[in-house]
């Protein structure tokens, strides 16, 4: 058949792809059956070759259904370049039969679709995989036990760890919760129900993150709260039953299938991908990642990831001479990109400590001295501004405003003599006074760059809980910050903020609590 005219419309709208070398048919709606006997709904595209010519496949699994936009950036604009391309709908998802049960189908029903891969006349046995997010998450579920078809992989802001995605370091990661939920529960039934839950989530947000329980407020907003996400929310240990078997770092474990990972500087799944990147052989590795979020990596970046994605397939799948593994990344602060022989690179860890004065340097304050106390109310809990996560106003952001805040602990440095480039993962070795005030609390702390006109933009940052001690000896906390390729360039200067939370991004204490930040904090900075 012909492609839809929605798909070549929005295949009209990918701008920087290049040429198609081929026209190009589909089949919809294949049944391919799986072991229970449940059938998968999934669309079938291919170059319309003009004689007889062998094709790689690429399998995309998706619970978010098999039109826009896959059908248009995964389905028409790979296949005119010279592949077969499936999107399948997860099982319970479009259409397909069975229950949708998130994290727990995608290995049996990846398996189950190879089999009836290899019996089609027109499969030659190159199979690549590719997508993002959830659909990557499917890729890794295949790629636990490879099959031997299987000769190449691109996971786009790909997961391989539902709980990491839910608790960052004992902290429930609320508003990307809410929105991951509304995507995997309305995208695959079409974009205008996806749009009007989306709009009604966003007019509900604030109510429902503020409500005395978020997740039964999201229920009352939306019309239900699916299982997935009130027994994420209910399980916050990650080695509770109920996570048992779905965190799949393992299978990246020396790979012998050559990956392309790709992600964003505040993508919500970074760590994730670092440390997909991180497990893979060398030899059968490379990582690209952009000045992007989750989803932007498919607007602003759509050209590069697609560009990038496409050599590695056809390195892979079809050429000759496979491309070469590469760490390609962009440097924040200058628009750049930068070409490295490794991640991370070699770096010196530099420590930069807060002095009371909201100074920020590199000389330790003296002893027993305290750099400022971090106050949260939950009646007006700090708020959230850009950073990795899913919202509209994720990524890049001037955090002044909530700089103003005097629950909000600001340490600036001198201006720069020269540029400092950073290049790693940073952390902040925070000592802090145990006596809080409450049972427990969050500690958050974000290094920005401000820029010679006063703006602060945010660079990363990271969360942590504290739980109280009543040995009134500071303890040592450390705090995890996602890692970072940044420039921060002569005439700017390097700032730490601290708070007690970043909500509605990260849930809200429920108790007032105080932290003083002693002397001897720091944040260490990775410097190439």
């Amino acid at each position: 058949m012909k492609l839809p005219l929605s798909t070549r419309i929005a295949r009209r709208t990918l701008g920087g792809l290049p040429a198609p070398r081929f026209a190009v048919s589909y089949e919809p709606r294949l049944p391919v059956p799986m072991a229970d006997g449940v059938e998968l709904l999934t669309d079938h595209y291919f170059p319309a070759s003009p004689g007889p010519q062998d094709f790689p496949t690429l399998l995309v699994r998706s619970p978010y259904g098999r039109g826009f936009p896959w059908a248009a950036l995964y389905g028409a604009a790979f296949a005119e370049q010279g592949f077969h391309v499936l999107i399948q709908s997860a099982r319970g998802t479009a259409g397909s039969g069975g229950v949708f049960q998130p994290w727990r189908d995608d290995g049996p029903d990846g398996r189950a679709t190879l089999g009836w891969l290899r019996r089609q006349s027109w499969f030659d046995g190159r199979l690549g995989l590719v997508g993002p997010s959830a659909m990557a998450y499917a890729q890794w579920a295949l790629a636990a036990d490879p099959p031997p078809e299987l000769r190449a992989m691109v996971v786009h802001v790909p997961l391989h760890n539902p709980h990491g995605f839910f608790h960052r370091n004992g902290v429930f990661a609320l508003e990307d919760a809410l929105i991951a939920t509304t995507a995997v529960q309305t995208q695959h039934l079409g974009p205008r129900r996806f749009l009007g839950a989306t709009l009604r989530l966003a007019t509900a947000m604030k109510r429902i993150v503020r409500a005395e329980s978020p997740i039964e407020a999201y229920a009352r907003a939306m019309g239900r709260s699916p299982a997935f996400l009130t027994g994420a929310a209910a399980h916050p240990d990650p080695g509770d039953g109920y996570w048992q078997g779905t965190d799949l770092r393992d299978a990246a474990d020396g790979l012998p299938v050559p990956t392309l990972v790709v992600s964003g500087w505040t993508d919500v799944a970074l760590d994730q991908a670092l440390q997909q990147y991180g497990r893979l052989p060398a030899g059968h590795r490379s990582l690209l990642i952009g000045p992007w979020t989750h989803t932007t990596a498919f607007q602003r970046g759509v050209a590069t990831v697609f560009a990038e994605s496409l050599t590695w397939l056809r390195g892979h799948l079809a050429d000759p001479v496979p491309p070469k593994e590469q760490v390609r990344v962009a440097l924040g602060g200058t628009g750049e990109w930068r070409d490295l022989s490794a991640w991370p690179p070699a770096a010196v860890p530099v420590s930069w400590y807060p002095h009371p004065d909201g100074g920020l340097v590199r000389q330790s304050p003296p002893p027993d001295t305290a750099a400022g106390t971090v106050r949260f109310d939950p009646a007006d809990p700090t708020p959230s501004i850009g950073g990795n996560g899913l919202g509209q106003k994720a990524g890049v952001r001037d955090n002044a405003a909530v700089e103003q805040r005097d629950d909000v602990l600001v340490f600036t440095g001198a201006p720069l003599t020269e540029a400092v480039e950073v290049i790693g993962t940073v952390a902040a070795e925070m000592l802090v006074d145990p006596g809080i005030g409450a049972d427990s609390a969050t500690l958050f702390v974000r290094l920005c760059d401000v820029d010679e006109r006063g703006r602060s933009w945010n660079v990363c940052d990271g969360i942590t809980r504290i739980v109280a001690d009543t040995s009134r000896r500071p303890v040592a906390v450390t705090v995890a910050m996602s890692s970072t390729a940044h420039r921060f360039l002569p005439g700017h200067r390097i700032r730490v903020q601290i708070s007690g939370g970043a909500h509605p991004r990260f849930a809200a204490a429920r108790e007032a609590f105080h932290i003083e930040v002693r002397s001897g904090s720091a944040i260490v900075l990775p410097v190439v």
